[in-house]
């Protein structure tokens, strides 16, 4: 098959959520067949991976997108009724190629990642308001329901924000039925999702629930190459002093982040610093914003910056601590500490799109009191430790295998 993969953001490299997703299903997909990959890229620095997807892919164009532009684009389509989403990702470069290649290749299935992609095919010339048999095969990857991530921002916004945010969750929310009328298929990342969006489109009949996975081969304290992952681990554990070590891994520009771990250090570790004085614990992400770098100054408490290779720091973690107040779809993160066979601390909301069972696979803590008590009771047991570090493991290969879930993504597109 000749497919036509659109997509928001570059999908490398695979380092953070929608990244990790659109990544593996182009991995995947190009194995198998002829795809094209036609993307944005917000970050300067990652024009340089053409490259790496040009081995991967028939045929790659990344287009950079520029964030001040892309925002005055949201705020003229916001003046005009429209979605900022939507204005925020259109660019008519972008539309050009994608006119061309459609032109050109004849494809059997065009597969967009992320709602704002449909944009694209709404404004190609060559796609009627029919559903023609001669035009291919409509897929999208809504991963989860952007148009809810809104709402969460308005409960936090002051005003005017907060009107402008419930503004855009209504107008995406519109957006978003749209696209699954006009699209023969319509993919979100969990059950949880799914039926999220059937409350905001009544009329979505059909939706394939299609899971993240994880690369329990590379996220595995058991590696072929354990002596360099052991040694990496020791070296980070003895840069805490052999003190008991809780870590947190994730983009640290990115909201929902910033604000997990601004709460964690503000709510909850000083009480974990008075009962443990030796405590260590250690953000791990790049981009740290102004608000997450202050953080480095409270005893104890590390923020690394990019790191070239996470599992180290997680080698090295008593426990993993997801502290998320606002999440969506499956958290990453969750994942790969699972697959490293760590103890996690998360929110229900973080684990809402796993659907791990507490003190099985993991423990959920939603107030600062019930984190405090979980990572207490945890680092005083390292048995109950141990115990759900293998049992998350277990739980992430019997459920979370990419190859298994991908192919439940091309079966739709056949």
């Amino acid at each position: 098959m000749k497919i036509l993969y659109l997509c928001h953001r570059i999908p490398y490299p695979p380092n953070k959520g929608d990244k990790i997703r659109s990544y593996n299903e182009v991995r995947y997909l190009a194995l198998r067949h002829e795809v094209d990959l036609l993307c944005l890229a917000d970050e300067p620095d990652d024009m340089k991976y053409s490259a790496d997807l040009e081995g991967i892919c028939a045929r790659v164009a990344i287009y950079p997108l520029n964030k001040t532009r892309a925002k005055l684009r949201g705020g003229l389509s916001l003046a005009l009724g429209q979605s900022i989403s939507v204005g925020y990702f259109y660019q008519r470069n972008v539309q050009a190629c994608f006119d061309l290649w459609l032109q050109e290749r004849g494809y059997d299935a065009v597969l967009c990642f992320s709602s704002t992609m449909a944009e694209y095919v709404f404004r190609s010339r060559l796609f009627d308001s029919g559903d023609g048999e001669s035009r291919p095969k409509l897929i999208m990857d809504f991963c989860d329901v952007d148009s809810d991530k809104w709402i969460q921002y308005a409960e936090e916004a002051r005003f005017p924000m907060d009107r402008i945010y419930r503004l855009e969750n209504s107008r995406l929310a519109a957006y978003e039925q749209r696209v699954y009328h006009k699209f023969d298929h319509s993919v979100l990342i969990s059950e949880a999702e799914a039926a999220l969006f059937r409350r905001i489109c009544p009329s979505a009949a059909e939706l394939a629930v299609i899971p993240n996975g994880v690369d329990f081969e590379f996220f595995d304290a058991r590696l072929s190459d354990a002596s360099v992952l052991h040694s990496d681990a020791k070296k980070v554990q003895g840069e805490a002093g052999g003190a008991p070590t809780i870590v947190f891994t994730g983009a640290m520009d990115y909201h929902a982040n910033v604000d997990g771990v601004c709460w964690f250090c503000r709510e909850i570790y000083p009480t974990l610093k008075a009962e443990f004085p030796e405590v260590r614990f250690t953000i791990v992400g790049s981009n740290p914003t102004p608000a997450v770098r202050e953080l480095a100054a409270i005893d104890g408490i590390t923020v690394t910056g990019f790191v070239d290779d996470v599992r180290p720091y997680y080698q090295a973690a008593d426990i993993c601590v997801i502290p998320l107040r606002l999440a969506r779809g499956v958290q990453n993160k969750v994942l790969e500490s699972m697959a490293m066979s760590k103890t996690v601390v998360t929110t229900s909301k973080a684990n809402a799109g796993i659907q791990a069972i507490d003190g099985e696979h993991l423990q959920v803590a939603n107030t600062a009191e019930q984190f405090i008590r979980s990572v207490t009771g945890l680092l005083n047991e390292e048995a109950s430790r141990l115990r759900l570090g293998q049992s998350a493991r277990e739980f992430v290969v019997a459920n979370y295998d990419w190859a298994v879930n991908m192919a439940k993504l091309e079966r739709l597109l056949i």
